[in-house]
């Protein structure tokens, strides 16, 4: 699928792409609003359009992503709650053998994560992530989401990387559209970001649903 000879730098999202995206829908669209119904004595469905509501109300924002602002927002615990869930916290099945290939072929491997430092930490200690990339960013250190091209160019400076010898993977659709607006050179989608939800289909990008699809072409590249 890609010229690995000319790919020196993949760029990686985390939620959905490297971690089953599970975890998060089950947190923000399950318990959140179980948890919001019950400290305002609410029905669980009320709680559920007021929280929808004011997610859509930032969608695309650096809030969006930010714990402290639902904890503003909500007046949850939100970190607190997404400790009772860290069983759930669970690598997709194929990000260490390729993340661990591109090791062996001398990739430079960089997370760019619009998660907040507190819930990366958090799923970063409740993996083997860490052990698998060379470098990781959380966006909310630049002041700008992933969707923004502040974000890409400030990513370009700090990492020096020449941008069209990169490899972005995302589940998003919007942020790959992003990068490739700011010049990186390729792009692919994950169409299962969560393992128990129907697959999604990519308009724009080449998609695959196992990196091990991908494994043969990189070593033969190395070689």
């Amino acid at each position: 699928m890609f010229p690995w000879d000319q790919i020196d730098t993949v760029l990686l999202d985390m939620d959905g792409t490297l971690l089953d995206l599970h975890f998060d829908n089950h947190f923000w669209l399950s318990l959140v609003p179980q948890c919001l119904s019950e400290s305002r004595g609410i029905p669980v469905e009320q709680a559920r359009k007021l929280v929808e509501q004011a997610y859509a109300e930032v969608a695309g924002t650096l809030e969006w992503y930010c714990l402290d602002y639902w904890q503003r927002t909500l007046q949850l615990d939100i970190l607190a709650l997404h400790r009772t869930l860290v069983e759930r916290i669970q690598l997709r099945q194929d990000s260490m053998p390729f993340l661990n290939a591109l090791g062996e072929c001398g990739k430079r491997r960089i997370l760019l994560t619009n998660a907040h430092p507190d819930s990366l930490a958090l799923k970063l200690e409740h993996t083997e992530l860490a052990t698998g990339l060379d470098e990781i960013l959380s966006s909310h250190s630049t002041g700008h989401p992933k969707e923004a091209q502040a974000f890409w160019q400030q990513v370009i400076t700090k990492f020096g990387l020449d941008p069209g010898r990169c490899l972005f993977v995302d589940d998003n659709e919007a942020i790959l559209e992003a990068a490739r607006q700011a010049g990186i050179g390729h792009q692919l989608g994950i169409s299962n970001p969560d393992s128990r939800q129907p697959h999604k289909q990519f308009q724009a990008f080449p998609a695959i649903d196992d990196y091990r699809l991908l494994l043969e072409d990189l070593l033969a590249a190395n070689k």
